[in-house]
């Protein structure tokens, strides 16, 4: 992990170990998809609060748009890692799927035109 650079490969071995040292096991599937909700309404939270027209709550302050990132890929890689899901892979086919079926369309939006 020099300079902190890690690949999704690293980061799905790091999170295996971790549950496995520190979390005891993987939460079920439905709790973990639960806790990706959760999680994905603290990014919105503070992306609200930050970017939006609401303000922090005092008990809010120092939330941070990194570290609530990071709990939504945490989790991320906990579902894939308990359902056997290469993210490398996944992601990499994802890539050329979108490559392939939006190679004009958003060129072609006039909404996103400079």
């Amino acid at each position: 992990m020099e300079n902190n650079e890690i690949t999704i490969k690293q980061a799905q071995e790091i999170v295996d170990k971790w549950i496995k040292d520190i979390g005891v096991k993987y939460f079920s599937e439905l709790s973990q998809l639960a806790q990706l909700t959760e999680e994905v309404g603290e990014v919105s939270r503070v992306i609200n609060r930050t970017y939006g027209d609401q303000s922090f709550k005092k008990l809010e302050e120092g939330k941070n748009l990194a570290d609530e990132l990071a709990d939504v890929l945490f989790t991320v890689i906990c579902i894939a890692n308990q359902t056997g899901i290469d993210l490398t892979e996944a992601f990499l086919k994802n890539i050329d799927k979108k490559s392939s079926r939006d190679k004009t369309r958003h060129i072609e939006n006039k909404k996103l035109a400079i």
